[in-house]
């Protein structure tokens, strides 16, 4: 009887200590991989090198096209490729940014669709946590108070899962509208940063596109804008050229 009181006294307070486990420490646990974010800080390492190493950051990038191909359709692979193969370094980063935004996207939507598949949400949360880590410190360079503030987000959002405890001891109930409203924060907040006109899948070229043309819209031969500066250049040389050729014969 003494040996069964002892076993049950040792048994409560490791059930004590879970609990408060349960409660209290948040943690992503180990998000695993999150290869296309680790894909994308290898490659910037790649294309900051001088001159930029396109060739390995396509390697690189490759690694990944068939995951990206697989969960995205082929037009966000298609258009990065052809960045790299026209080095231009700008655009490639740029759009493995809104990639790995789209990404994380993917996995807080995956959440809500699972919600209550505790393991699985918590699994999806850390990689979308993990894609985020890649993106952070161009977030946290132009703007440290959203940095902060979807980080924080982040952690809500992980405490919005809820926790089953363990056998039921240090339970603590998922809130699905709570998990709802911190994704939204979290998206809305890295579609604006990143400029992307929509988070849908399909739109990814539209954006990229868009942001291309207002980067080189200066430059199109096409538009009769891009001709008035020319213009008024040869205007006034004509003008000084008249002007001497009178004094000269004056």
């Amino acid at each position: 009887m003494k040996k069964f009181s002892v076993l049950f006294f040792i048994i409560a307070i490791l059930l004590n200590s879970f609990s408060i486990t349960g409660v209290h420490a948040y943690s992503y646990g180990d998000p695993n991989e999150e290869k296309i974010a680790d894909v994308y800080k290898e490659m910037v390492v790649k294309l900051d090198e001088n001159p930029p190493n396109f060739t390995s950051a396509k390697k690189l990038f490759e690694t990944v096209k068939e995951e990206i191909d697989m969960h995205m359709g082929p037009e966000p692979a298609k258009l990065i490729i052809g960045n790299l193969d026209a080095k231009d370094k700008e655009a490639a980063i740029s759009n493995m940014e809104k990639l790995l935004v789209l990404n994380i996207a993917r996995r807080l939507e995956s959440i809500e669709s699972n919600f209550k598949e505790y393991d699985t949400t918590k699994r999806l949360l850390a990689k979308g946590f993990a894609t985020y880590e890649a993106l952070s410190p161009k977030v946290e360079a132009e703007n440290p108070e959203n940095d902060k503030k979807i980080r924080e987000d982040f952690d809500q959002s992980l405490e919005a899962l809820g926790n089953p405890g363990l056998f039921g001891v240090g339970k603590k109930e998922a809130n699905l509208d709570a998990f709802k409203e911190n994704k939204d924060e979290i998206l809305n907040s890295l579609k604006t940063e990143f400029k992307l006109k929509s988070l849908e899948v399909g739109h990814f070229s539209e954006s990229a596109a868009e942001q291309a043309a207002a980067k080189k819209d200066w430059t199109d031969p096409s538009n009769i804008r891009n001709w008035i500066p020319l213009v008024l250049i040869v205007a006034v040389l004509i003008a000084v050229i008249i002007f001497v050729i009178r004094r000269r014969r004056k």
